[in-house]
C-alpha cells in the first residue's frame, strides 16, 4: 500500500456480519482479499470482520462494502511494522470437514487423532480452506469416497491445492491442479510438500493445458471457482471426465445455483447432491 498498512475492523450481530462476508467473498474486486470472520461476544451476539487490506484500492473496497451494512460498526487501525498477513491466518480457527482437519502453523497442536490432517499455509494463494466453498467441496469428497474410489483427480482453480492434496491422501493415483496464478501455483505445491502428498500443479488458463489434456478421462474434477466460469466451462470439464465422473462445483451463491445448473444439464448432468453453507453452495454432479 502506498499509505501504512491498516487493519479494518466491522463488529456486528452475526447476521449481519455473514452478510457482509458473503458481499466481500463475491466481489471480484476483493477476490484476493485476506479476511477472517469470527464470534467475539457470544452472549452479545457481537461477531467480527477483521480484513487486511494490501492496497490502497482495496482498502477502499472494503471500507465501502463493510460501510454499506448500517448494522456494523467499521472501525481502521494502523498496523505497526509486522508480518500482518500472518497474523491475520493465526488468528483463523481449524476446520473440520467429514474426515479431515485443515489447519494452519499455529494449530499444530490441536490435530484430532482421527483426522486427516491437512496443513494448508496460504501465503499469496486463495484458500485457506475456512471459506464455506471449500468446505462444502472436501464435505462431498470425504461422502463420496465411503462408497467409491477415484483414481484420477483434477482440481480446476486450485488456489493454495487443498482439494488436489486432499484427494492424493485419500486415495487418488493422480491428483492434478491448475491455477492461472503463478504464485498460487507455486504455494500449492510446497502446501502438497508440507503435507507428503503426490500432488502436481500445473499453471494453465482452462483445461487446455497439455499436462491437463494428457491425463484425462478423469474420475473427478473439482471446480472452486465463480459461477460464470463454472458455466463457460461446462462443456471443457464434460470432455476431461470419463462417463459417469463426477464434478464437485463451487464458488457459486446459492442464488446462481440454477444458472450453473442448467449449463451442466443441458449436457445431461445428473444432480447428485447439494451442499449448502451460510449463503454459499457446492453442487456434486455425474457426467452421462
Amino acid at each position: 500500500m502506498s499509505d501504512d498498512a491498516v487493519q479494518i475492523i466491522a463488529r456486528g450481530p452475526r447476521a449481519v456480519a455473514e452478510a457482509a462476508a458473503a458481499v466481500l467473498d463475491a466481489d471480484p474486486v476483493l477476490e484476493a482479499a485476506t479476511y477472517s470472520i469470527l464470534e467475539e461476544d457470544e452472549d452479545h451476539d457481537v461477531w467480527r470482520i477483521d480484513a487486511f487490506p494490501t492496497t490502497t484500492a482495496e482498502a477502499d473496497a472494503l471500507r465501502g462494502r463493510l460501510a454499506a451494512f448500517p448494522g456494523l460498526v467499521v472501525t481502521v487501525e494502523a498496523l505497526a511494522d509486522a508480518d500482518w498477513l500472518a497474523m491475520s491466518l493465526s488468528g483463523l480457527p481449524p476446520v473440520r470437514a467429514g474426515r479431515f482437519f485443515v489447519y494452519g502453523a499455529h494449530d499444530q497442536g490441536r490435530i484430532p487423532a482421527n483426522a486427516v490432517a491437512l496443513r494448508i499455509e496460504a501465503g499469496a494463494a486463495f484458500g485457506t480452506g475456512h471459506h464455506g466453498t471449500t468446505v462444502g467441496c472436501l464435505q462431498a469428497w470425504n461422502d463420496l469416497i465411503k462408497a467409491r474410489r477415484f483414481g484420477k483427480v483434477l482440481d480446476v482453480g486450485a488456489g493454495t491445492g487443498v482439494l488436489a492434496i486432499a484427494a492424493a491422501r485419500t486415495g487418488a493415483r493422480l491428483a492434478r491442479g491448475t491455477d492461472i496464478d503463478a504464485p498460487s501455483v507455486r504455494i500449492a505445491r510446497e502446501n502438497a510438500a508440507l503435507n507428503g502428498a503426490r500432488a502436481e500443479f500445473v499453471h494453465a488458463s482452462g483445461l487446455g493445458h497439455q499436462r491437463v489434456r494428457s491425463a484425462a478421462p478423469y474420475d473427478l474434477v473439482f471446480a472452486n471457482i465463480l459461477a460464470p466460469p463454472l458455466v463457460a466451462l461446462a462443456q471443457d470439464i464434460r470432455g476431461a471426465l470419463r462417463p459417469g465422473g463426477v464434478a464437485i462445483l463451487s464458488g457459486l451463491l446459492r442464488t446462481q445455483e440454477r444458472r450453473v445448473l442448467a449449463a451442466y444439464r443441458s449436457r445431461g448432468f445428473r444432480l447428485l447432491r447439494r451442499i449448502h453453507r451460510d449463503a454459499w453452495a457446492t453442487l456434486v454432479l455425474q457426467r452421462p
